[in-house]
């Protein structure tokens, strides 16, 4: 009976991979998560390997929004994990050459399990913001009230929920796996404490992954853990009311990524430092906006202190100069600007070119000299968006808002700069 049962478990796994192949993604699942369970029931398996499959399962399960599934298989994957054995001292004294190399594979193991565990938490605060945002991307606090009251119905559902689900485990280690579920939420986040405890899991994971893959020998992986920790802060932002805390989180991301990406080689890293150019950009921009808004409620309008004018201005000035260097970094060695945008870096490029336009023509100055010099660097660029789009008009798609916003802005700005230059003239 017992090699029967053992050979429909291998039949389930081939499935399961026939299916992956066939891209047939959900029927793959189940096979793959009948032939987990199988293994855990028939004691066939090893555990550093099954805890693998299953943290890979999860991130199938992520993908579909089922959380309480990928949390479940996550928990499982630590806890099976564990059975793989301590890793071993640094102490074992004269150890031999393959019980060092099994305790690199148990630790690369268990990073990659901790970074699977940190998309869990990231996907659950994403999924949570797409849920609460208004259409400016600012929480809905009517659409918050009403999730919540909703929320209060489903966690009694889920009780019910819960028991038919499919549950890993036998019983010595059916506890275990369900004290790892209890440490983080598998509902949607709806307020602060709840996305902050979801938030300090997923750091608690970015240590762990850290621990392992670090800067040295590890470029890549290392910093895709940094980006991820730069997105849970960011996710994290979303749920702050007190802008002066958002404001910190996200100098927590620049702090985080503006090293790394001014020391990182252009010629090995081009990519990695085209998407840390730009979420530097984006996150200037967002602690500059916050400034401002901040600013507005304290004064009027047009009183901003110098302080707070230089504090906008430094804002300003970085996440512009970030989208440059994105731009620059598109431009061949001579420094010539590509006449033909790939596709891949054809809407980011668009958007720099906006965004440095508009960054320029909110510089504050009191010099006409240096207002002159920002409003026609916005000019160029406005220019360069519209004019990009009529050259390559399947483009336009990629950049509807952007470009409409462009076009108006040619339309207006030589007016505002013929006027500034009448002031001068005047004046002189």
């Amino acid at each position: 009976m017992h090699w029967f049962e053992l050979a429909y478990t291998h039949t389930m796994y081939y499935l399961a991979q026939v299916y992956r192949n066939l891209g047939e993604n959900e029927r793959a699942a189940t096979y793959c998560h009948s032939t987990l369970q199988r293994q855990l029931q028939l004691n066939q398996f090893s555990p550093m390997e099954w805890a693998l499959n299953a943290a890979t399962l999860s991130q199938y399960y992520i993908t579909k929004g089922q959380y309480m599934e990928g949390r479940h298989c996550l928990a499982a994957a630590t806890v099976i994990s564990g059975l793989a054995g301590e890793v071993p001292s640094e102490a074992a004294a004269r150890e031999s050459e393959t019980e060092s190399e099994r305790r690199e594979q148990l630790q690369q193991k268990r990073a990659d399990i901790a970074r699977c565990w940190i998309k869990y938490c990231l996907n659950l605060l994403q999924d949570a913001k797409k849920l609460l945002e208004d259409n400016i991307g600012e929480l809905d606090t009517d659409r918050q009230d009403e999730l919540k009251r909703a929320r209060r119905q489903e966690e009694e559902e889920e009780e019910k929920g819960r028991k038919s689900a499919l549950l890993f485990g036998s019983e010595d280690t059916f506890d275990s796996i369900a004290s790892v579920e209890e440490k983080v939420m598998c509902l949607l986040p709806l307020g602060f404490t709840e996305a902050r405890a979801v938030f300090l899991v997923g750091q608690n994971y970015v240590t762990q992954a850290k621990e392992y893959f670090q800067m040295d020998g590890y470029v890549t992986d290392h910093i895709e853990i940094l980006q991820d920790h730069s997105s849970l802060f960011r996710a994290l932002a979303f749920f702050e009311e007190d802008l002066e805390r958002r404001c910190k989180m996200h100098k927590r991301r620049v702090d985080m990524l503006e090293p790394i990406c001014n020391d990182l080689n252009s010629r090995y890293y081009l990519l990695i430092r085209r998407q840390l150019m730009f979420e530097l950009a984006e996150t200037y921009n967002e602690m500059m906006d916050l400034k401002l808004t901040l600013a507005n409620r304290q004064a009027d309008n047009h009183s901003l202190d110098s302080h707070t004018i230089k504090k906008f201005n430094h804002l300003c000035s970085a996440s512009a100069r970030y989208f440059q260097m994105f731009l620059d970094s598109l431009c061949s060695p001579e420094g010539k600007q590509p006449e033909h945008l790939e596709e891949e870096v054809l809407r980011p490029a668009l958007v720099a070119r906006f965004r440095v336009a508009r960054l320029h023509s909110k510089l504050i100055s009191s010099s006409p000299p240096v207002q002159l010099e920002n409003l026609n660097r916005a000019l160029e660029n406005y220019k360069y968006v519209v004019q990009y789009c009529e050259a390559h008009p399947e483009a336009a798609a990629a950049v509807e808002t952007e470009l409409e916003l462009s076009t108006e802005m040619v339309g207006l700005l030589p007016l505002k700069i013929n006027r500034l230059k009448s002031r001068m003239a005047a004046n002189n």
